[in-house]
């Protein structure tokens, strides 16, 4: 049996940034399925529970500088800027903890929404039951995935890990799901993709700006690229999940966001049924839902969705 490679969040294969001269914690051929370990996206190896919260993220790696706890970056030998990177999501285990948070920092959302004072929802994660339950005892359903896949942008220097970007990142959509494939624009020779902020379950939306924040046991993606996607080329995520297709539109408000959303999905439906532009449209207002993915992260995230088999 094949030895599947594995990463740990180990000291240089866990950062707060994307940057395209880190080097990379491991080199695979296209195809390779790696294993990644993950911290939850506040670099906590062990539940929230107060103390010295600053000392335990220390251990764990974390510096003033940082955004989420990513593992990697992971090199694909032969991998071009312009191609396109597919990460297919085979597993994603969640840790037995994780946390949500509500109302720790004063913001126009917040105040919107009159809230006064912050809450934090600590939970125990059962993976054999599919559950979740929190210390008011409330129990939800989990739908794991990981908030954050993507590649340095091109520019040199360090980035933000906050805001999603074209060539992925801090995406947060819940649709990507063990059986996805997401396909990302790659800006960078070698691809050097990084992972990490663990959900257990998030709304679309992720409106606290968390969800159960989590780390992982282990999430194996098998990594591989393309020279375009369906004969053209990509300018945006796009994934293929057990909702349907997803193309995902980011903007600095949400009509941007749904117009870059909605032009990916024009050229899937013309790419898959061979239609023109406008009758493209048409069949997208009778079968394509937009979604919001996000409120909370610097900019605005739409995700329209194309049903399987909904235009047959």
């Amino acid at each position: 049996m094949d030895v599947v490679p594995t990463l740990e969040p180990h000291a240089g294969a866990v950062h707060g940034w994307f940057d395209r001269d880190l080097p990379p914690a491991l080199t695979v051929d296209p195809g390779t399925t790696v294993r990644f370990r993950t911290l939850d996206s506040g670099w906590f190896l062990e539940p929230d529970t107060g103390g010295d919260v600053a000392g335990r993220r220390r251990a764990a790696g974390y510096t003033p500088d940082a955004g989420h706890a990513l593992t990697g970056p992971v090199e694909v030998r032969g991998a071009r800027a312009g191609q396109v990177l597919a990460v297919r999501v085979d597993e994603v285990v969640p840790s037995s903890w994780g946390t949500t948070y509500a109302g720790l920092r004063s913001t126009a959302w917040s105040a919107r929404l009159g809230i006064a004072a912050p809450a934090v929802h600590r939970w125990d994660i059962d993976v054999a039951t599919g559950t979740a339950r929190n210390h008011l005892g409330h129990t939800v359903a989990l739908r794991p995935f990981l908030g954050v896949i993507g590649m340095p942008p091109a520019q040199p220097g360090r980035h933000s890990t906050v805001p999603p970007r074209w060539h992925g990142g801090n995406l947060d959509c819940r649709e990507l799901v063990a059986g996805s494939t997401l396909y990302l624009p790659i800006p960078v020779d070698g691809a050097l993709l990084s992972v990490g902020d663990a959900h257990a379950a998030q709304g679309d939306g992720e409106v606290s700006g968390t969800a159960i924040e989590c780390g992982t046991e282990r999430a194996d993606l098998t990594l591989d690229v393309r020279e375009d996607l369906f004969g053209r080329p990509l300018a945006t995520p796009v994934a293929s999940t057990p909702a349907g297709w997803v193309c995902l539109g980011l903007g600095e408000d949400l009509d941007e966001a749904a117009a870059e959303a909605m032009d990916a999905v024009l050229d899937l439906l013309g790419a898959l049924h061979g239609v023109a532009r406008s009758d493209a449209l048409a069949l997208a207002s009778v079968v394509v839902d937009l979604r919001v993915t996000q409120v909370a992260n610097q900019v605005f995230g739409v995700h329209a969705v194309l049903p399987p088999g909904a235009v047959r």
